[in-house]
């Protein structure tokens, strides 16, 4: 029987580009999910999401796996890469757009 762990390992290894939200991408539920996925959507690259309020016990685990107490989070390439004010200054500064055209390569 596979754990929560294990479903969150899964669904990281199997996304190059993942974010962990409230909501969905086009439905956001946060100001902070919002203003993250406006940049990832900006970046023009395909990704993936979890909405973690349909998922309460991703919700509960992730923070404790990932040692990151809040959502969003992006996962890239198996890394993660923070949450909503790291996305936004990585947009800013361009490595964003970057490092998920190198993810979404391959």
């Amino acid at each position: 029987m596979s754990t929560t762990i294990d479903t969150i390992k899964d669904q990281i290894a199997s996304h190059p580009i993942l974010i962990y939200m409230k909501g969905a991408p086009n439905a956001p539920q946060c100001g902070f999910s919002a203003r993250a996925v406006q940049a990832l959507m900006a970046c023009g690259q395909k990704f993936a999401y979890v909405d973690i309020l349909q998922n309460p016990d991703i919700r509960a685990e992730l923070p404790k796996y990932a040692n990151w107490p809040t959502f969003p989070q992006l996962w890239v390439k198996g890394e993660l890469v923070g949450g909503s004010d790291i996305i936004l200054e990585l947009a800013e500064s361009g490595e964003l757009q970057t490092m998920l055209t190198a993810a979404a390569e391959g």
